[in-house]
């Protein structure tokens, strides 16, 4: 690979990998986790992080690989997709802002899985972010934008205290906000387009 291929590869996985980021949301979901496992042992508290951060990444690599034959399989189109996840995602945004997090209960034991894993990190408007990164990107580009993103978010939830302590629940409670808007602008962004291909097509 020359250097400026390399160069425009790493740009491609940077404007992607922000997108992605932006979605899937670590710093503002951080309050959210240490609520969930406030009752926990430090022990128990990292193995829950440890399996987020496990199925979240699988999640999103699966669809990474996958992800057109799965919609094939459902005879749902790229279009069709964008739309019902960018409703979705519209959906948590409002819900992020009008309720301030994530407010079901899960037990101890699967709290790792849900709902840190699915939907918070790998909710719906991450797997579709990564379909439609599959479709306008390649494969490549993907998998090294989930690879890039789960690492800066298994970095933020290794010091998730620390980090917590120094946002405090103020700084904590802004960041979610500002990253539910920009979450939502998002989803309006994946509707319009969306709507504009099926009425092309």
């Amino acid at each position: 690979m020359s250097s400026e291929a390399a160069l425009t590869f790493l740009g491609d996985v940077a404007r992607a990998g922000a997108e992605l980021f932006v979605i899937v949301d670590p710093l503002g979901n951080l309050p959210i986790f240490i609520g969930l496992t406030k009752n926990m042992g430090p022990e128990e508290r990292k193995k829950a992080f440890r399996t987020a951060i496990l199925a979240g990444f699988i999640l999103l690599t699966v669809f990474a690989v996958t992800g057109q034959q799965v919609l094939t399989l459902f005879r749902i189109t790229i279009p069709q997709f964008m739309v019902a996840g960018g409703i979705l995602l519209l959906a948590l945004a409002v819900k992020l802002l009008v309720l301030g997090g994530w407010t079901e209960i899960a037990s101890s034991s699967s709290v790792g899985a849900f709902p840190m894993a699915c939907p918070l990190l790998a909710g719906p408007g991450a797997i579709t972010a990564t379909i439609v990164s599959l479709q306008t990107r390649g494969v490549l580009i993907t998998l090294a934008t989930v690879a890039v993103v789960f690492l800066l978010v298994g970095a933020i939830l290794s010091a998730a205290e620390p980090v917590h302590k120094v946002l405090g629940e103020t700084g904590a409670t802004v960041i979610s906000g500002v990253m539910a808007i920009i979450i939502a602008a998002i989803a309006v962004g994946f509707i319009s387009k969306g709507m504009v291909n099926l009425t092309k097509g």
